[in-house]
């Protein structure tokens, strides 16, 4: 457990020096307690009270590494239950299942596959982070040059799943060098399992039928020398599992708990494609910091890493975009000029329906706080004499042949101040971003053909 401000006082030089610039020792016991400030702090601390200090000042939830390469995923050090309080930092490693049972020709086309599943949403590109290779019936061997060749064609770290310790250790002679993640150690073999993660310097899954056996587990194998552990609750069912990953949790950032202080992984078990994604999204949400997942295609990947991209944003920070005029293809003079906010989601809606339109636009965004439409004109963010202010200083005349915008059709009430006050000949766009395309090749289109005539 974590130790007390009266615990931690008793092993500093209590002298009161002020050098750690805290009036009195018990002071700064109470800070370092509260894990507000660092046992740095104080220069005349022994190093033996600086190691029985070092668990008060360490994050409550270890912070594990896997992979070494520009694709490691780090997972852990979490701080909070609910992300309003303060937010979620490392966003939550989702794996792809891959057994050793796969001919050439399917592996070839699970590697491809994999290889694929990245996409850029919001400006952000987001993706699959694992692959996690399954010992089912290969001898150790062959599952090690398995596990060789795919690490050649994938950049992404592995999960080594196995319980027999042999087959991993093949395995790791072969990519130990590539920080794989081990799964797992339980109770009947994790002094053979702790013995492999410590000899290649990689992380560890500790599997426990129950809280109590995980908290004996990681207390054995932090004694043999690893602390780069993730948790396995042993529970499949979602409802069980979600009772699990909350209790994990706040026995974690709540009371401090060092045996189970560990980030966590979880396995999928429903059948239904449909009921698999739903799965693995609460688990994304509530509070697995890896979801080893079946599914493999482009329909279910997205929205399960949309739900993490939601999730793992700042929640105290607006979603923004720099304010400026963007352009969108090859734009010329003549290119018609389309206002929208600096909310994240409207500017790159706007963006992929520009493009698909083919008709190469500037888009002017105002600087709204990070609000979409209805909520800056609700909260008064943006107006008639923002947006014209907004044209002048990107010095939108300048760049165009001619004097209209577009505004979106949810805030017309703008466009007579801009005609009247600001000399904008105004066109109000359409209420819904999919219309844009056929706006900017109708409406649009036909106003350049009658100015040409």
């Amino acid at each position: 457990m974590a130790l007390t401000g009266l615990q931690i006082y008793k092993l500093l030089p209590r002298t009161n020096c002020g050098d750690c610039n805290f009036p009195t020792c018990m002071a700064f016991a109470m800070q370092v307690a509260a894990k507000k400030v660092s046992l740095d702090r104080c220069p005349h601390l022994s190093e033996e009270a600086r190691a029985q200090l070092a668990e008060a000042s360490a994050p409550p939830m270890k912070l594990v590494c896997i992979g070494n390469d520009e694709n490691r995923l780090e997972i852990g050090q979490e701080t909070v239950l609910f992300r309003h309080k303060e937010k979620f930092y490392r966003p939550t490693g989702v794996a792809i299942l891959i057994e050793d049972n796969l001919t050439d020709e399917e592996l070839d086309k699970e590697v491809s596959s994999i290889n694929q599943l990245k996409f850029t949403r919001v400006g952000e590109e987001i993706g699959v982070n694992l692959v996690a290779l399954k010992h089912k019936s290969l001898g150790a061997e062959e599952y090690a040059k398995l596990a060789g060749r795919i690490t050649e064609n994938i950049t992404l770290p592995l999960i080594l799943i196995s319980y027999d310790p042999s087959v991993t250790e093949h395995a790791l002679k072969v990519i130990g060098n590539k920080r794989p993640l081990i799964y797992s150690a339980n109770r009947e073999n994790f002094e053979k399992m702790a013995s492999l993660a410590r000899q290649y310097s990689c992380p560890l899954v500790v599997y426990g039928e129950n809280l109590e056996e995980l908290a004996d587990l990681t207390q054995k194998i932090k004694k043999m020398g690893v602390d780069d552990l993730v948790l396995d609750p042993g529970v499949r069912q979602t409802k069980s599992a979600l009772e699990y990953l909350t209790k994990l949790r706040r026995l974690a950032v709540e009371k401090i708990f060092r045996p189970l202080g560990y980030p966590t992984i979880m396995f999928t078990s429903e059948d239904d494609p449909f009921q698999e994604i739903a799965q693995a999204s609460t688990y994304v949400c509530k509070y697995a910091n890896i979801v080893v997942i079946e599914a493999k295609d482009t329909w279910q990947l997205l929205p399960l890493l949309t739900v993490r991209q939601n999730i793992y944003t700042d929640p105290q920070v607006p979603n923004a975009i720099e304010s400026k005029l963007y352009e969108i293809g090859s734009v010329i003079p003549s290119s018609p000029v389309i206002v929208t906010t600096n909310f994240s989601l409207t500017y790159f809606t706007v963006e992929s329906e520009v493009e698909n339109s083919k008709v190469p636009t500037y888009i002017s965004v105002v600087e709204t706080e990070g609000m979409g439409v209805l909520n800056a004109y609700a909260g008064d963010k943006w107006s008639a004499e923002k947006i014209a202010k907004t044209l002048d200083q990107q010095k939108v005349r300048e760049k165009v042949d001619h004097n209209t915008i577009i505004i979106p059709g949810l805030v017309a009430v703008f466009r007579a101040e801009l005609i009247d006050e600001f000399g904008w000949n105004v066109l109000v766009g359409p209420e819904e971003a999919a219309r844009i395309p056929s706006f900017l090749k109708n409406e649009w289109g036909q106003m350049v053909k009658n100015e040409k005539k």
